[in-house]
């Protein structure tokens, strides 16, 4: 039928208004038109409306990545469940990222690298059965400038807001009790949706979310009784009432190290070569050192796993005792109740364990220098390329990488064979622990360097062996703290920030779901350089301390203020013995007499 005149024009306004350009936008300002009313941008990110350069409308949003920051702005709204949604936005700049959280299924993102040209993104998901709201974003990333978004479109019904909190849980238990962890139940709750979460709080304090109806709450102290509390939560933020509180008490014992003092003092001897600072026989020891780690045994090959000592050649250090004499006076230290270890690695010594069979290599031949020298335990000292994280490998507990996997399951293999008295210590750099808080590997798009915050995972799996934990608060560079600022080394406040994230726990690249929990106090030390010439980042005297005191005493503390007060700090760590000698013995004699000196 050929239709010509009114009649088609009617019929061609009809056709118009009956397909609009979206079904329904269910965004607040979606245009920017009111600023950034309803979006909630980074705070670093200098985030604003401009008028100039727009697709549509008047304004547009412009934000720009700034270090870990990468500027993004996100809208949480409420939707209805088992729903198709599509989300689309007009962007430009080097690479934009378009996405979508919480939706109950797999979450969406997709991106673009447009440059200076409008182009625009879209994605899609279905909402899962429970779902009733999500959060769409969009942002910039890592060190790639300024990024402009305009009409961010959430096409599909609004949901009707949830304002019923889940019942309260059932009756809490605690159990299982461990020097160093106990375990928490509870009953079920109900919810008209659905309940999204469990918060636990211990004694008081911050809740940790967790999605099944149990708990393992680890880095306790030994012999301590905690008070433990749940509430229930839904997707829509309602939260039921806490339940009463149940306690539990953690067993004695924890790490080796027995007939250790209550503060320690650790120093690295330089045991295998000389760099400037002169060599010290192991029998000139000051007697303030309580963990003296021998540097360092190393791989025959980065992934051989065959680590050799030996002591430090006569043409490199002259005044070099005999291995008799080496031993005579490591028995003479232990008779004393120090402590002797072999440290592994160093910034030399490459060992990624790649395979089984390096595994295994490395508990033979580290045994054979444990057995060889009758020492009492070992220092993990892995640093540039020893550990990283394949992409993937996220979950803290259930790490996949095979160097990782490797380390951790020789590590165990050496405290099953030595025992209860095995000492294990550990020194990472800041880069592979307290970055963690931003970024984990290589990340969820590849781009961050793989080896970032690579330790957490041997660490957590290692917290109920380990003796303790003293990352190198030295060459490192601005890490952000729980206060989501930027600390750095040399002052007070770096060391009080590190410490405390050690401490307090955090969430890992800030997922409230995958949190590297708090270690014990008497576990973790500070490690530091003993001279200026022993490494970047030296720290006077009086700055340590009062960076000691904050932690310790919750008093002296700067502008950061940490989550709690740690009495049972357990110390300093120092690279090395070697240098603090070359300094006029600075760093032990003042530390000394300042640690005995605490409660």
């Amino acid at each position: 039928m050929n239709l010509r005149g009114p009649v088609a024009l009617a019929l061609a306004l009809v056709a118009l208004h009956a397909t609009p350009a979206y079904a329904a936008n269910i965004l607040a300002n979606p245009g920017f038109e009111s600023g950034l009313s309803g979006w909630t941008c980074g705070t670093t990110s200098g985030a604003q409306a401009v008028s100039s350069p727009v697709h549509g409308g008047a304004r547009a949003l412009q934000a720009t990545p700034q270090g870990s920051d990468y500027a993004r702005c996100q809208q949480t709204v409420t939707v209805k469940s088992n729903t198709a949604y599509q989300l689309s936005a007009w962007v430009q700049g080097n690479y934009v990222f378009l996405g979508a959280t919480g939706t109950g299924g797999t979450d969406p993102q997709t991106w673009g690298a447009p440059g200076a040209a409008w182009s625009q993104l879209k994605t899609s998901f279905t909402t899962g059965a429970s779902t009733t709201s999500v959060t769409v974003y969009v942002n910039g990333w890592y060190g790639q400038g300024a990024y402009l978004a305009d009409d961010v479109v959430l096409d599909g019904p609004g949901g009707t807001p949830d304002t019923q909190a889940p019942t309260v849980p059932g009756t809490v238990s605690v159990g299982g009790a461990t020097s160093s962890s106990l375990t928490v139940s509870w009953g079920a709750s109900t919810d008209n949706v659905g309940v999204a979460r469990y918060e636990v709080s211990r004694d008081g304090g911050a809740p940790v979310a967790v999605t099944g109806t149990s708990h393992q709450a680890t880095g306790l102290a030994a012999a301590t009784t905690y008070r433990f509390k749940v509430r229930a939560c839904d997707a829509a933020g309602n939260c039921s009432a806490y339940t009463p509180e149940a306690s539990g008490t953690t067993t004695s014992g924890g790490g080796g190290g027995g007939g250790l003092p209550k503060r320690v003092m650790v120093g690295y001897l330089h045991a295998s070569f000389a760099n400037g600072s002169g060599y010290i026989r192991m029998s000139e020891v000051p007697n303030e050192w309580d963990i003296i780690n021998l540097a360092f045994g190393e791989p025959t090959s980065v992934t051989s796993g065959d680590i050799r000592f030996r002591q430090c050649p006569a043409a490199e250090c002259p005044n070099v005792e005999s291995e008799a004499d080496f031993v005579a006076a490591i028995r003479a230290k232990q008779a004393q109740g120090k402590k002797v270890l072999i440290s592994i690695g160093g910034q030399n010594g490459q060992v990624q364990l790649t395979t089984a069979a390096a595994r295994d290599k490395f508990v033979e031949s580290v045994s054979a220098i444990i057995d060889r020298y009758g020492l009492d335990g070992l220092d993990v000292d892995f640093e540039g390329h020893s550990l990283y994280l394949n992409p993937g490998d996220t979950n803290l507990a259930n790490p996949t990488t095979p160097v990782v996997v490797n380390l951790i399951s020789a590590l165990k293999s050496l405290k099953s064979r030595y025992g209860a008295k095995f000492v294990l210590t550990m020194a990472p750099e800041t880069f592979f622990v307290q970055l963690g808080y931003q970024f984990y590997g290589p990340g969820p798009n590849g781009a961050a360097d793989s080896r970032s915050a690579s330790y957490l995972p041997v660490i957590h799996a290692m917290r109920n062996d380990l003796t303790l934990l003293h990352v190198q608060d030295y060459n490192s560079g601005p890490i952000m703290g729980l206060d989501g600022q930027y600390h750095t080394m040399g002052g007070h406040d770096f060391h009080v920030a590190m410490t405390d994230m050690l401490l307090a726990g955090f969430p890992i690249m800030g997922n409230a779901g995958n949190v590297f929990p708090p270690l014990r106090q008497d576990q973790v030390a500070i490690g530091l350089p003993a001279s200026p010439n022993a490494g970047n980042g030296f720290t006077t005297v009086a700055e340590v301390q009062k960076a000691f005191d904050c932690l310790a005493k919750g008093t002296n503390c700067g502008t950061y203020r940490p989550r709690g007060v740690y009495p049972n700090l357990r110390g300093l760590m120092t690279w090395s013995i070697n240098w603090d000698r070359y300094n006029g013995f600075e760093f032990s004699r003042s530390h000394r007499a300042y640690l005995n000196a605490l409660t």
